[in-house]
């Protein structure tokens, strides 16, 4: 055997080994799941993300110490990617496998030689015929009636728990079944619902996931189980629409643990019920954000090329800290950390990029955007409106440089956020109902993400976005922090009628100190805008709300937050 064969041979040996440590976080979440032992689950979800560089890391060290330094320079790489691919063909991951391929390569590179020849810029044509290794899912008739179907569909799960009340939990879903649909009971024996094997895990939640087929047709079939904390579990509602399935697998929630062996089967099930969503958002959502930035990164150049307006500067007001732009044709923004930051910004980059890694590490509570982190990014140059590349000149000079030929710009380190629209921007146009469902949203947000232990710091409008769905995303990270770790206080009242007229309070504030009083005039310049606020989050600008939610924290409360409408919600009775 020749030196490449070997040597792509070790590769793949060492994405073996790393998806071995995947899986076995995998397996392990309905053991958590039925012990009610959510801060072991977090923990999971922390130390799940950081495996995959150290696995990297860890085979670029074994194939320097094992490989003869001759065959580790560039020019035979073609040969150890073909090899590399040979194998893939009868790998059960062969789409995952190509992206450790591509990580190492590029740690062991510099950016010049990142080409098709040497790295899986394109993916191999032949996944389209990918085969699972496994039973992907199960297919129910409902010849026998959507009750019994309904039973064998719970009874067949992988739980080792029983139900609290079984029969209760199919009448609830027949019920809601009933509201969310118009098919009449006598044509049910012509539908099939296929239920995916892999039941998805996330945070307190347990997701049996599949679809309702009806001739051409498919509909998403999504069954939330939850955990009673004593001893059982019971189904909560019954999700049959793309929106609704879509929030289930938004960008702004915790990763999925999901046991599979067949991912790209998997993204492929799920991109049939969710067309709105990207290959890439998917394989993030199932806990491969790093196939996620390959699959990112395929479709950003693919839409490169069959598109041709210019990159701009995000639509907003101008961030402190981050430069952001976007091309208006694609639904993405591109943040980077900018050489400086104004005056009242005391940051440094290095914090900036921990917040960041925070967020990823933490529960989003889907409240809080992901975001994708690349290295050494291209851009055409000849895509840039002149006034935007002048601005990165200015703001990030030290990030940014030029191809030796001049036609691409390269950007040292950015993040790439799914675009919305800023919540200041939104409240410009909106309708009063829709001022009012937002604001009262917005609120939501605030509250969930201070249980879930997080404090957005600066929570100006500007600073939160609205998605498609109507819902409010936080997505700027420079000041947050731990509810757990400010001083959350009330404004001691004046000591004279002067106090109040004075330029610098008359009372004196450490670093951590919070006076939520100040939060409707230092949000809200527009008095009813205010007013409306405060009338539905009241609680929220009163410190004995936010001391609630230290001790809660502090006594391993751990709050209920899911992503579907709660009137649909079993009531248990």
């Amino acid at each position: 055997m020749n030196n490449a064969y070997l040597l792509a041979e070790l590769l793949v040996k060492e994405f073996d080994i790393h998806y071995g440590n995947f899986t076995r976080y995998n397996q392990q979440a309905r053991m958590l799941f039925e012990t009610a032992d959510w801060a072991a689950v977090q923990q999971a979800h922390k130390e799940r993300i950081a495996l995959y560089d150290r696995r990297v890391n860890e085979a670029i060290t074994k194939i320097r110490t094992e490989v003869n330094p001759s065959w580790l320079s560039e020019p035979h790489w073609h040969d150890v990617k073909n090899h590399y691919q040979q194998i893939l063909l009868t790998h059960p991951q062969p789409d995952l496998a190509e992206t450790f391929y591509n990580s190492v390569y590029c740690r062991l590179f510099e950016r010049f030689y990142y080409h098709n020849q040497n790295i899986f810029v394109e993916t191999n044509t032949a996944w389209q015929y990918y085969s699972p290794p496994e039973q992907l899912y199960q297919r129910y008739t409902i010849e026998g009636g959507l009750k019994a179907t309904l039973r064998n569909i719970l009874q067949n799960l992988e739980f080792t728990l029983p139900f609290e009340d079984i029969s209760r939990d199919i009448n609830h879903l027949l019920k809601v079944f009933r509201q969310s649909t118009s098919i009449p009971s006598t044509e049910l024996h012509n539908f099939t619902i296929d239920i995916l094997v892999p039941v998805f895990y996330r945070n307190k939640g347990a997701y049996v996931v599949g679809r309702l087929n009806y001739n051409e047709t498919e509909s998403p079939f999504v069954v939330p189980i939850l955990n009673t904390e004593k001893g059982s579990i019971y189904a909560d509602t019954l999700l049959l629409n793309n929106d609704d399935m879509a929030v289930v697998f938004g960008f702004a929630r915790s990763y999925f643990f999901v046991n599979t062996q067949s991912p790209l089967a998997l993204v492929n099930f799920l991109l049939r019920l969710m067309p709105h969503k990207s290959r890439a958002e998917l394989y993030t959502a199932i806990g491969l954000q790093k196939a996620g930035k390959t699959e990112f990164y395929r479709a950003f150049l693919h839409h490169l090329e069959h598109s041709t307006d210019l990159f701009i500067s995000a639509p907003g007001i101008k961030g402190m800290v981050m430069e952001v732009f976007t091309l208006p044709s694609f639904p993405y923004v591109f943040k980077v950390i900018k050489d400086k930051f104004a005056p009242q910004k005391d940051l440094t980059r290095d914090v900036v990029i921990q917040k960041y890694q925070l967020v990823k590490e933490h529960d989003r509570v889907g409240r809080m955007s992901d975001a994708w982190e690349y290295s050494q990014v291209a851009f055409p140059k000849h895509r840039f409106s002149s006034e935007l590349y002048d601005e990165l000149k200015k703001t990030i000079p030290s990030s940014l440089s030029e191809d030796a030929d001049g036609d691409r710009i390269v950007i040292k380190h950015c993040y790439i956020e799914r675009r919305m629209t800023p919540l200041n921007l939104y409240l410009e146009t909106a309708t009063n109902d829709e001022r009012e469902n937002i604001l009262k949203d917005y609120g939501k947000a605030i509250r969930e993400l201070a249980a879930a232990n997080i404090f957005p710091g600066d929570m100006l409008l500007k600073n939160f976005g609205v998605t498609r769905h109507q819902r409010v995303i936080f997505y700027d990270f420079d000041e947050i922090c731990y509810t757990t770790e400010c001083n959350f206080r009330h404004i001691p009242p004046p000591r004279y009628p002067e106090d109040e007229m004075a330029a610098e309070p008359w009372y004196s504030v450490a670093p951590l100190d919070v006076f939520p009083e100040e939060f409707p005039v230092f949000l809200f310049n527009d008095v009813a805008t205010r007013q409306l606020f405060v009338r539905h989050h009241g609680d929220l600008i009163q410190p004995e709300f936010w001391q609630k939610c230290q001790q809660n924290i502090a006594h391993g409360v751990y709050e209920n937050v899911f992503p579907y409408n709660e009137a649909l919600t079993n009531p248990r009775t």
